[in-house]
């Protein structure tokens, strides 16, 4: 048996797999076991954010591993602590809490908020419709998407669901039980969609006055994606609670829960925890990719959305079964009038790795060193696709 054959008869089938299996990457490209090279346009779905066998940071997880990959949260490390400074310098939150996935972010947050609430009585949650926030039972109750929730039976109690970018839902669904506010800056799973400018200005002016904790989901648009270290950066609104994960340690697991400081001082010691969060391993990965990001390639990011928005914009003038082109920096999308898993599949097998969004968008979340090059290289392959739509 080949590696897909083992995988399908030995692992659990909670994806529906691609029949390939990837020995090693390099930059922007990623080699199949029979040596087929392919422009990556995936990256582990907005995780690889320096690319594949970037050295930096190949070197400092080497390293790093040859001295100490785990050692208990009941002692600080040096990368952990250094990577809390950087995150806390270059925003406008306080305090760091470290775990291993966007979900579990997510998880943190929901129960800092609700502890933050108990003061008041308060424990009721919004969320948005259509949004995604990862598949634990907090995380995909606070999920918008009705699909993700069948087969589990009762979903948690207190939370409630407003439309996305639709102030006068969210009015009507807060109540004086209401403790916070959760969203994505940027929709991912949803199809990406982005908040609107004035939406998340009001929501935090009325967060604010209502003493309701604003939370934004960057897990996905985080980590430079938009062109700005924190995904809030871009909007100009700084919420209580931010959760990331996904790109920040560039592949290795790591997520990520900052808090303003009155916020933050609502957990007391063993109210939360994660063994494996804030790692040597993972902190020293994390700090390469801040430092990658802060160094210079957040203005690859803007310059390179710019660039990858006009190509699309292009695609959608060719092609009128292309209904829309939006999204922010390098995380970006494409709706179409008709279903897109065989344009992705046969892209794949043309050498582009893409990825969708809901049934009727293609996704664009690349590795954020993506050059012109490499944008003008997936939009060919991704032409020739098209061209057989007609």
């Amino acid at each position: 048996m080949n590696t897909f054959e083992k995988g399908e008869k030995y692992v659990m089938h909670t994806y529906n797999r691609f029949p390939l299996a990837f020995t090693h990457g390099e930059g922007m490209y990623v080699y199949d076991e029979d040596g087929k090279k392919y422009l990556d346009f995936v990256a582990g779905i907005a995780v690889n954010s320096l690319g594949h066998n970037y050295k930096p940071l190949v070197d400092a997880i080497s390293d790093q591993a040859s001295k100490m990959i785990h050692i208990s949260n009941l002692y600080y490390t040096k990368p952990q602590t250094e990577l809390a400074e950087k995150l806390v310098n270059a925003g406008s939150l306080d305090k760091v809490f470290y775990c291993n996935s966007g979900a579990e972010s997510i998880e943190a947050a929901l129960k800092l908020a609700r502890k933050y609430g108990s003061k008041t009585g308060r424990q009721e949650i919004i969320t948005m419709e259509h949004s995604f926030h990862g598949r634990t039972f907090g995380a995909v109750t606070a999920t918008g998407q009705p699909h993700y929730h069948e087969g589990f039976g009762d979903m948690l109690p207190h939370i409630k669901y407003a439309v996305y970018n639709d102030i006068e839902s969210l009015k009507n669904t807060i109540t004086d039980r209401t403790v916070a506010v959760l969203f994505e800056p940027v929709q991912g799973e949803g199809g990406i969609y982005p908040a609107d400018q004035k939406y998340i200005e009001e929501v935090r002016r009325i967060c604010t006055e209502k003493d309701i904790l604003l939370i934004f989901d960057e897990v996905q648009c985080g980590v430079g994606r938009l062109g700005t270290l924190f995904a809030y950066q871009h909007f100009n609104v700084t919420p209580d609670i931010m959760c990331t994960a996904k790109g920040i340690a560039g592949g290795i697991p790591c997520g990520i829960m900052m808090a303003k400081a009155k916020v933050a001082e609502s957990f007391k010691p063993g109210d939360h925890a994660s063994t494996f969060g804030g790692n040597p391993l993972a902190t020293a990965a994390g700090n390469v990719v801040v430092d990658a990001l802060l160094g210079g390639i957040l203005d690859n990011v803007k310059e390179m959305g710019a660039y990858l928005t006009e190509k699309l914009n292009g695609l959608k003038a060719k092609y009128s079964f292309i209904k829309d082109v939006r999204g922010v920096g390098l995380m970006q999308g494409i709706e179409l009038d008709r279903k897109v898993g065989d344009i992705v599949a046969k892209s794949i097998k043309s050498g582009l790795l893409l990825v969708n969004a809901g049934q009727f968008v293609i996704r664009f979340v690349p590795s954020l060193i993506v050059s012109k090059d490499d944008i003008d290289n997936a939009m060919t392959i991704l032409d020739k696709v098209l061209s057989e739509e007609n």
